[in-house]
């Protein structure tokens, strides 16, 4: 087994630290020191009481010695790997980026990537991102930093702007239901078992929550063109009761993909991020609660999401009830093949600055796309080209990310406020959108 040291910035986490916690437990060839840190130290110290508990379940085939430390210097030191997954600032001002931007008549199924919503947080998230940068490179300079924290372009862009010399990947799963979706149709429509995900092959392009499959294969035949084929619209009243059905059993999470399959309909490519996302980048989904939920799907309330943070510790118990499962999630195996203890190149979707992997992208802005990873060494893969109509949507969010990334860079509120008034979902107008956007800096206490 290979010996890494591990930095958990958020370690407090109520699931994604017990989710890494869970597939290091699983792995065969990683052990070492897991260091968890956050600056709420209680709960990095409850994550810590539970660790043992997961390395210690049936199945484990790993150990790793858990610690907590309250200053970031001191977790950093040493490090080979930083992951990062937070919350910018406490669940309370998700007020901010969904109920004002409600008020305004301005709706969003997630409210944490894109919109009025995903900027609020990125107003929240750059500053400390960067922070966290600072303190990575005096420290550890050759750790490798996985993210997983959200708006994931402006928090991977962080890292790079204050230190362009990072080693960094943003990660996200949302493609692995893509995956997963396309994996049940094959075998409904084959008559076989049902196939890992990781046997559908995609090629996808765009930025994090709004990427786009141009193929689709499987045992090396191009499916997307068949799937497109057999796809059927969906009655919309019919829609709607599977969309408020969730919503009374609180299942925000899940949707009918018939977003992204409208935009195979209009476009040619297969939305390859869940239908809660991909809606938030154009206005046409989410002009009413009512439509949203014509295309399947719920918009997850700002009461739910503050219920769910008043109970911390519903999460960890079920970790500790539960079997020890791999979770699903990447990251251990991104881990394992950085550090050289497999020989297997690692192929993943991954979003870093991009170096020409998307040849219709700025050089630079944060892209996601397939790359391989192996030991030290991270190698994006070229993206299929996009319709042009798609593009043009991809150029314009690209715009918006770099606009507010560099406002807030350089604290510059003009700069902010040009990516927020040509944000699509803000269709209101000029007037109420200046309204709302002074609102939610009023109510987000920026001393620039």
């Amino acid at each position: 087994m290979k010996k890494v040291k591990i930095t958990y910035i958020g370690g407090g986490s109520q699931q994604w630290a017990l989710r890494l916690m869970s597939d290091l437990a699983l792995s065969d060839k990683l052990t070492g020191s897991l260091v968890l840190y956050d600056i709420d130290h209680g709960a990095a110290l409850k994550n810590q009481e539970i660790s043992s508990q997961i390395f210690g379940k049936p199945g484990a085939l790993s150990k790793f010695d858990v610690e907590v430390e309250d200053e970031l210097d001191n977790a950093l030191k040493g490090a080979d790997f930083v992951v990062i997954s937070i919350e910018p600032g406490p669940t309370q001002k998700r007020f901010i980026d969904l109920k004002i931007p409600e008020k305004y008549g301005v709706y969003q199924s997630v409210g944490d990537t894109t919109g009025p919503g995903g900027i609020a947080r990125a107003l929240r998230s750059i500053p400390t991102m960067a922070d966290f940068a600072h303190h990575i490179m005096a420290v550890c300079p050759d750790a490798w930093v996985i993210n997983y924290t959200n708006p994931m372009a402006w928090c991977t862009g962080a890292l790079y702007a204050a230190e362009p010399e990072i080693k960094a990947l943003g990660c996200c799963h949302e493609v692995f239901h893509t995956q997963e979706m396309l994996a049940k149709w094959i075998a409904q429509t084959y008559g076989v078992e049902t196939p890992s995900r990781k046997d559908i092959k995609l090629d996808i392009s765009g930025v994090n929550h709004f990427t786009f499959a141009t193929d689709a294969v499987w045992k090396g035949k191009s499916i997307l063109a068949e799937f497109a084929a057999a796809m059927q619209e969906g009655d919309p009243a019919e829609l709607s009761k599977i969309a408020l059905g969730r919503e009374s059993r609180e299942e925000w999470f899940t949707s009918e993909f018939k977003i992204a399959e409208n935009f195979l309909t209009r476009f040619g490519v297969l939305g390859a991020a869940g239908d809660r996302h991909l809606a938030e980048f154009v206005p046409w989904y989410l002009i009413s609660k009512e439509e949203i939920n014509s295309w399947g799907v719920c918009m997850t309330p700002y009461e739910w999401r503050i219920k769910r943070a008043s109970n911390p510790d519903e999460a960890r118990q079920k970790y500790l009830q539960g079997n020890l499962a791999p979770s699903g999630e990447e990251g251990v195996l991104l881990l394992e093949a950085l550090a050289g203890a497999t020989e297997e190149m690692v192929r993943t979707n991954f979003n870093m600055p991009n170096m020409g992997q998307n040849p219709d992208a700025p050089v630079g802005a944060i892209v996601e796309s397939y790359g391989l990873i192996s030991e030290n060494k991270v190698e994006p893969i070229g993206c299929g080209i996009l319709p042009e109509a798609v593009q043009a949507l991809e150029d314009r969010n690209i715009e918006i990310q770099q606009l507010v990334l560099e406002g807030v860079m350089n604290r510059d509120k003009d700069m902010v406020f040009a990516g927020f008034a040509i944000d699509p979902l803000n269709n209101i107008s000029p007037r109420a959108a200046k309204a709302m956007f002074d609102e939610i800096w009023e109510a987000l206490e920026l001393d620039w």
